[in-house]
């Protein structure tokens, strides 16, 4: 029995240290340049292992579904796992190319992400041994196409037998799914302010509190992180609402802050912790991370079981 398996995205990351100065939230490269890079670091990144490794450094026995190919990333890719002892309960395909980012990052310490999916998007339901996922929690980050239908499916599947869900999806997910059947059966949202908005205007309702509406949509807990500004949460069985405020730390880079936010909070109430103390522990694992470059190199490792 697992205690969480993370279903989502597994990438290659290169990090491309520019030294650019952005300009009205936008990093500009002319066309034709030829631009010299401060720096070049390469990492393994993606919400489904960005959050496996972090569940797992938390001593939870943790699976992760994805779907890689046969080729030198996805090699790295399994080796990651194996380090860890995360399960892998995905899919191989044979002469494919597996997921890659490369994040621009600014003199600010501000990124654009761009990404190649790859295979991740691609992974069907009928390719995932359902009878492997014995777990007390399930946890989605972002994917689209059949992979996302497969989320669907896979999360009614799982309801029944009482697991839990955590979700946190992107602003591209919410533009481009209907979330409706998964947000009902959530016990946990996670979510960035903009992503908040987006989500809470996409779906109409009379409702002007932004937590509040977004709990009328099914989930029973809902965080909103708001980069260095207050994080809020609302535990809508209750109707009580919990502020923290980041610390004034100094950021190196912030790939990987919200995923290791939403592994450490999660991780908490699968530990059996409070809302509180499990805010606070999502807090201190992206205050750890943003101190580094890597989604993964400073998750922190404790024992929460």
């Amino acid at each position: 029995m697992y205690d969480i398996v993370t279903f989502g995205s597994a990438v290659v990351d290169v990090f491309v240290d520019t030294g650019i100065h952005e300009k009205k939230n936008t990093i500009s490269y002319p066309v034709g340049a030829k631009i010299l890079i401060k720096d070049l670091k390469f990492d393994i990144g993606g919400g489904g292992t960005n959050t496996a490794v972090a569940f797992a450094r938390f001593g939870l026995k943790t699976g992760c579904i994805c779907k890689l190919g046969d080729d030198e990333n996805g090699r790295k890719i399994l080796g990651l796992f194996k380090k860890e002892k995360i399960r892998f309960l995905g899919k191989i395909e044979r002469n494919s190319m597996s997921g890659y980012s490369i994040i621009l990052d600014s003199k600010e310490k501000s990124r654009t992400i761009l990404t190649y999916k790859g295979l991740n998007n691609n992974l069907n339901f009928g390719e995932i041994d359902v009878r492997k996922i014995k777990t007390k929690w399930i946890y989605y980050s972002s994917l689209l196409g059949e992979s996302f239908k497969s989320q669907k499916y896979l999360a009614e599947v799982l309801a029944e037998r009482g697991v839990k869900l955590a979700f946190n999806p992107s602003d591209y997910l919410i533009k481009e799914e209907d979330l409706s059947s998964l947000l009902k059966l959530c016990e946990v949202l996670i979510l960035n302010k903009e992503e908040a908005r987006m989500l809470a205007d996409k779906y109409k309702d009379n409702e002007k509190d932004l937590l509040k509406k977004l709990g009328k949509l099914g989930p029973k807990i809902v965080v909103v992180t708001d980069k260095n500004k207050s994080i809020s949460c609302y535990n809508s069985l209750n109707s009580k609402k919990y502020f923290l405020k980041p610390h004034k730390i100094k950021v190196v880079e912030r790939t990987g802050a919200g995923d290791a936010f939403a592994s450490g909070f999660v991780a908490g109430l699968v530990a059996g912790k409070g809302i509180e103390d499990s805010l606070k522990l999502g807090l201190r694992e992206s205050e750890a991370v943003i101190r580094h470059f890597g989604a993964k190199n400073n998750l922190l490792r404790m024992k929460l079981k």
